[in-house]
């Protein structure tokens, strides 16, 4: 398994920071109390915002030592989905949602088909709306939805900011043995969890104390969201989904992206808008076929 090597002075006070943990979540910083946040009731609202900014702003640091990880993870799922096979993202609560949220915006953006990245939260599409807490408890559960969906090659991500989630530890302990997963992926920010033994690459941004003890949603969940970002989006432009920095194989569904698809093709074709448009309504709207005016060998 592959682990983070460097150490690093953890966000919103020492590395030692400990505080009182809620139980089942020993040892994970973002129970802690966070040092700068013990007066937060006393604040002024300018006071609250910008110490929320200053803790939001060390995330992109926090995250950048987990990249030779984060790489290890993109070579995994590109291997995959060049083979054919999928890529599922499996959490609960805000983890499940931010894996549901990345897996939903690969259609639109890539072209690529609902069924390539999934997303499985736990307590179902009904959570995404409604918090369903206790359905993370539920690790039975957990193997049982990803056993549902998950094949032979296939690629799954775990994600749960303490690392502890029984609903997301089963379905990744059982992901290999039981349904022939090709890797396993761990996203936490608590590196001695469960969750970050069990896969075979592990990605832990340690992010430290929140402005509100416990409440992951926070900077625990903004750098879930970037490196969410980063495997996804990574994956894609090295499976050749994108024109260099282009999203050449965007669907525009809307007026919105009906204009963003002619000026791309105007501008890599160095046509006309109204020839940019032509050719769009020619090939059906299939920005990187209306560029090269006939429709791509792969």
């Amino acid at each position: 398994m592959d682990r983070p090597t460097s150490k690093r002075r953890r966000p919103g006070g020492p590395q030692s920071a400990g505080g009182t943990s809620a139980a089942g979540t020993s040892g994970a910083s973002t129970e802690a109390r966070n040092p700068r946040a013990r007066t937060l009731s006393k604040m002024s609202t300018r006071e609250i915002l910008a110490l929320i900014n200053d803790e939001d702003a060390t995330i992109p640091a926090a995250v950048r030592p987990a990249i030779p990880q984060i790489e290890r993870a993109v070579d995994l799922i590109v291997t995959a989905l060049s083979g054919g096979h999928r890529l599922f993202y499996i959490g609960a609560g805000t983890s499940g949602r931010l894996g549901v949220l990345d897996a939903s915006e690969m259609p639109p953006t890539f072209g690529v088909e609902p069924e390539l990245v999934t997303g499985i939260i736990a307590g179902g599409d009904h959570a995404l709306r409604m918090s369903i807490e206790g359905a993370e408890d539920q690790a039975s559960a957990g193997t049982r939805d990803l056993g549902a969906v998950c094949r032979s090659g296939d690629v799954v991500v775990g994600i749960s900011a303490s690392g502890r989630a029984p609903y997301v530890v089963a379905a990744v302990e059982k992901a290999k043995a039981d349904f022939g997963a090709a890797g396993t992926i761990a996203m936490t920010c608590n590196p001695d969890s469960p969750l970050a033994r069990a896969a075979d690459v592990a990605i832990v941004i340690e992010v430290g104390p929140e402005v509100i003890a416990g409440s992951s949603r926070m900077k625990a969940g903004t750098a879930t969201k970037l490196v969410l970002n980063m495997l996804s989006t990574t994956s894609m432009v090295k499976l050749g989904r994108t024109r260099d920095d282009l999203m050449v194989d965007l669907r525009p569904t809307n007026e919105k992206l009906r204009q963003r698809a002619i000026q791309m093709v105007e501008r890599e074709a160095r046509v006309t808008p109204e020839e940019a448009e032509r050719r769009l309504k020619t090939w059906g709207w299939h920005v990187r076929a209306a560029i090269e005016d006939r429709w791509p060998a792969s």
